[in-house]
């Protein structure tokens, strides 16, 4: 496994822990379309984006520039490169799961409300 494979992995089994109220997309990026991160994220509610890094590593000048629209249209954005990464990113969905008062309502079109 590659230094940045080592990375999603972990990545991975944080998120892996926040059960079917997360959803993780990976794209595979083959040069066609707009560019993206690693991952996108919807997490009750909340848009989050993780770019994974080889420890050390930094971002490219054109992921820095994604990075930067993605936090400007409202998303979380994090870069992890290893174990604190990873420990900022599930304290981060530790945080959202505690602050968030979502619950299923069938009636609604979109399935949810933060209705007590």
């Amino acid at each position: 496994m590659t230094p940045e494979g080592s990375v999603k992995a972990k990545v991975k089994k944080v998120l892996t822990k926040y059960g079917d109220e997360l959803d993780a997309f990976w794209p595979v990026q083959n040069g066609m379309g707009s560019p993206a991160l690693d991952c996108i994220i919807c997490y009750l509610g909340h848009h989050i984006e993780v770019e994974t890094k080889a420890p050390g590593k930094a971002l490219t000048p054109r992921q820095i520039i994604t990075a930067e629209k993605k936090v400007r249209a409202g998303a979380n954005v994090f870069v992890i490169d290893g174990n604190i990464g990873c420990a900022k990113l599930d304290a981060h969905l530790r945080f959202l799961k505690q602050t968030t008062l979502l619950k299923i309502n069938p009636d609604r079109p979109h399935g949810f409300t933060d209705e007590n």
